[in-house]
Formats: structure tokens, C-alpha cells, sequence
């Protein structure tokens, strides 16, 4: 394993993002936070949020076009 000082700015500015987009909405936020760094399938993570499928696929796409939105400086509509 490499330890560095160096920061990912990529890394800093999607951290960021999340924070951001918890509060807007702190379920999409969550969502995220399950499948992208907890590797959830969308059937885990609708359990885990007890939600519907269709409800975590909704989510998922608002969050990414959100969070896309977000790291490009834009505003979300």
C-alpha cells in the first residue's frame, strides 16, 4: 500500500458534491453512497433504504445527473 499527501482534487470535489447533494436530498445522497462505494446491487440498496426498485433507479439517474451537474459548475434544473 502507497500513503500520499497528495490530495485527488477529483476525490475532494466528489466529496463535496455529496455533501451537497445530502441536502438537497439525503436518500439520493445515501443511495449513492451505497452502490458507488458500498458496491450494492439495487436490489441491496432498495432493501436497505426500504424503497422499491423502481424507486432506487429513479434516484440513481436525478443523483448522477445532479452530481455531474455539480462537479461541472453548473447549475441542476
Amino acid at each position: 500500500m502507497v500513503v500520499t499527501r497528495q490530495r485527488d482534487e477529483g476525490l475532494l470535489a466528489l466529496d463535496e458534491a455529496l455533501d451537497a447533494l445530502a441536502e438537497f436530498d439525503a436518500r439520493k445522497s445515501r443511495m449513492v453512497e451505497l452502490r458507488f462505494f458500498g458496491g450494492l446491487s439495487v436490489e441491496e440498496t432498495a432493501e436497505a433504504l426500504d424503497v422499491s426498485v423502481e424507486t432506487v433507479h429513479r434516484d440513481w439517474r436525478l443523483a448522477k445527473s445532479w452530481l455531474q451537474c455539480r462537479l461541472r459548475g453548473e447549475r441542476f434544473q
